[in-house]
């Protein structure tokens, strides 16, 4: 075993230095040609392809690879090996074999699908469905062109050719750091599927904590633009993801896939930009504070909670009968007359809007009317007697035609959105209905805010949407492609919002219900959104296998679920052990002798004493409030000078150590965490109260530690097979 070990390293150290070697001749002649500097086009497209490979060259010479498969097709005398890289490398002389392999290219699927055994494999290429037989599959480790590590996962001529997660599991080990990472050496066969799947389709995603979401999602976007180069491009793509801190969090990872150019935004800053308007970040806070920092817990949902009704498609219809009045009655009634003697009937007026300009959308309906009745003026003063009657009819008809314009309805959206909510006087013949079906709390609530200028995030569809009705697309482009992150804590409405700017149904929709601790604005199942798109249109997967954290981890996790959500969407845990969850009574079990609410702050002290005192580059302490997140960093500060406070207004993740809310954490993930007041005292029994815990225990990928005053959940103590008590004793407890 040994031998054959040495081998193949040497084997693939050879292959690496010969690699490295035409890279570096590749980069050399690229680097020596002269840039292009004129205003010949074609010179022009040339040089551009030069300079993108020049990039691309350099940063794959520090790796230029990461797998290899060695492929026969039928047909073919031999097996081929065949290196798989982030980006693909034709060799310097005509070949039948790139020198790498782009991960993206249909050959390359075979390295993520094939799962092992002796039967044919095939991948379809553009020429059709190609098959064949894989001899070898074999992931390498190389860092600044050094070759690190050597780990075959299935050899056809060995005697245990089962495909092994060893190679996995020893990437998932490594700790974390302030960046999340591109896995295009690790992707998994449930995942490919999905970075695969046909772009004109809503891919709806459901996959439990740590099963690699939003890093396939951002693999998609990288696959997409290599499958359908010529159909859709980068500055036509857009990430939503759910705060500023998140963006930052992920934003290496397609950098390191070499894609550029995808806007990456929040949904209301996005929607405030189309809209031209300023939100306040204090309406995110209050909305916050109204739902997690309220005394007793999470108020109570329902249909007519504020933004679960926005939400919904119910007020679509609502918005499309109010715009529509305004609509039918837009022409002022009357003929125009801009002095005496000429007049342009209202029948005439009526045939331009109704008929010849009637494909325009409101907005654009109006100008053209009003641009064509300024022509009509303009032939009209042609016929003027003489100079002095031209000037004064110029005159008369300049203000009456301000005037005209001015008995036209404003189409103004929150002016429209006001009116719907009775927040600004309505016309006289406003239909009452359109009030009516809305909730009387909704109503009284949403005119409240409006009438003090507060709009919410929950009022951006609902206005983006009013705004699509009166102007259309205009000073929008159409999205080639959009990825929605935390998607169930989207709304249906949202959802119908944004298919209005985008091409063919193309999303890609991503989250977790057993996450869904934003209940009061989001979706509760998934066929909330389904069913906003026709069947063929629409697909849905879900990721069961969870990469993040290790089988005590999850176990416990899973314990949670189970008993206070009674969810049936568990994690399936990769084979990765760890140290067992602990909990630890401060009440009781405290190191020192303290007494009181010095306790709890010693205990957390300790444990991120404990904690960041080993290998991890990342550890968290969770509170159940904000409030409790700043009391800790107040009084942590001083001992941890590296210590974060992430409280909502952060653009930027550190890294290091943080305190912050569970509810902020979402998203994220830390080598170690620990979870303050882990206790009935801050979490209930409710099914939001577990999802909460659920979130905070899922953060963690290698160690977890649930502080508590003394009375756990019921749901944390039936999880607590993969637990033990107390503090660690000696060190090798730690």
């Amino acid at each position: 075993m040994e031998e054959n070990f040495q081998s193949a390293y040497q084997e693939e150290e050879d292959r690496l230095n010969s690699t490295l070697t035409e890279i570096d001749s590749i980069l050399t002649r690229l680097r020596n040609t002269p840039v292009y500097t004129g205003h010949d086009y074609t010179e022009q497209v040339l040089e551009d392809s030069r300079e993108q490979r020049r990039k691309d060259l350099a940063k794959l010479v520090h790796e230029p690879y990461f797998g290899r498969l060695d492929f026969q097709g039928s047909g073919e005398g031999e097996a081929q090996p065949l290196y798989i890289g982030k980006i693909g490398v034709d060799r310097e002389q005509v070949s039948d074999r790139p020198l790498v392999i782009d991960w993206r290219a249909p050959v390359a699927s075979l390295f993520y699908s094939f799962i092992g055994g002796t039967d044919p494999a095939s991948y379809e290429a553009p020429e059709g469905l190609i098959e064949g037989l894989v001899y070898l599959k074999r992931n390498v480790v190389i860092r600044k062109q050094i070759l690190e590590r050597v780990a075959d996962t299935y050899n056809r001529n060995s005697d245990a050719p089962a495909v092994s997660d060893e190679f996995l599991v020893y990437r998932l080990g490594e700790n974390k750091d302030n960046r999340l990472r591109d896995i295009v050496s690790t992707i998994q066969e449930e995942q490919d599927r999905i970075i695969r799947a046909v772009k004109n389709t809503a891919l709806i995603i459901q996959g439990v904590a740590g099963s690699g979401k939003t890093t396939v999602a951002l693999h998609r976007l990288a696959f997409l633009l290599y499958q359908y180069k010529d159909q859709v491009s980068a500055e036509k793509m857009i990430i939503f993801a759910p705060n500023r801190m998140f963006l930052d969090y992920i934003s290496d990872v397609l950098p390191e896939l070499g894609v550029g150019n995808i806007a990456q935004s929040t949904f209301p800053d996005w929607a405030a930009a189309v809209l031209n308007l300023e939100l306040p970040e204090q309406n995110t806070a209050d909305t916050l504070n109204r739902w997690f920092e309220a005394e007793g817990g999470m108020p109570a949902i329902t249909e007519e909670t504020p933004g679960r009704f926005k939400g919904s498609t119910a007020l679509i219809g609502i918005i499309e009968s109010s715009v529509r009045l305004l609509e039918s009655g837009a022409v002022p009634e009357g003929d125009f007359i801009p002095w005496e003697g000429a007049v342009l009937r209202r029948s005439m007026i009526l045939r331009w809007h109704n008929e010849e300009y009637a494909p325009y959308p409101p907005l654009k309906r109006k100008e053209r009317v009003m641009a064509r009745i300024h022509r009509w003026i303009e032939m009209e003063l042609k016929k003027s007697p003489s100079a002095a009657a031209l000037k004064e009819r110029k005159k008369k008809a300049a203000a009456r035609e301000k005037t005209y314009g001015g008995k036209w309805p404003k189409y103004d959206p929150l002016m429209i959105y006001k009116q719907i909510f009775r927040a600004a006087k309505v016309p006289a013949d406003w239909p009452t209905e359109a009030s009516e079906l809305i909730p009387p709390s909704v109503l009284k609530e949403t005119a409240k805010d409006l009438k003090k200028g507060i709009l919410r995030e929950e009022d951006l569809p609902p206005l983006l949407y009013i705004h699509y009705l009166l102007s259309g697309n205009e000073g929008t482009e159409r999205f080639d492609h959009i990825v929605i992150d935390e998607a169930q804590d989207f709304s249906p409405f949202q959802i119908a919002v944004l298919d209005l700017y985008v091409k063919g149904h193309s999303f890609t929709i991503l989250g977790d219900l057993s996450q869904g601790i934003h209940a009061y604005k989001g979706v509760h199942e998934w066929s909330e959104m389904q069913t906003l798109f026709a069947p063929e249109h629409t697909a849905y997967h879900a990721l069961t296998r969870s990469y993040r954290s290790t089988m005590e981890i999850i176990e416990f996790a899973n314990g949670i679920l189970s008993a206070g959500v009674q969810s049936p969407l568990l994690a399936v845990p990769v084979f990765r052990s760890g140290n067992p969850v602990r909990l630890i009574d401060y009440s009781g079990e405290a190191p020192k002798a303290v007494s009181g609410a010095s306790q709890r702050l010693h205990a957390v002290r300790s444990a991120l004493e404990s904690l960041s005192g080993r290998e991890y580059r990342t550890v968290a302490v969770l509170t159940r409030s904000l409030r409790e997140a700043e009391e800790l960093f107040t009084e942590l500060a001083g001992p941890f000078a590296d210590l974060h406070l992430i409280d909502g207004s952060m653009t930027h993740y550190h890294g290091g150590l943080s305190v912050l809310p569970v509810y902020l954490s979402k998203g994220l993930e830390f080598d170690a965490v620990i979870l303050a007041d882990a206790d009935t005292g801050h979490y209930g029994a409710a099914a939001w109260d577990a999802k909460l815990m659920y979130v905070g225990c899922t953060r963690a990928l290698h160690e977890l530690w649930l502080l508590h005053g003394g009375d756990l959940p019921a749901y944390v103590q039936t999880a607590g097979e993969e637990t033990v008590s107390g503090w660690p004793e000696t060190a090798a407890d730690q």
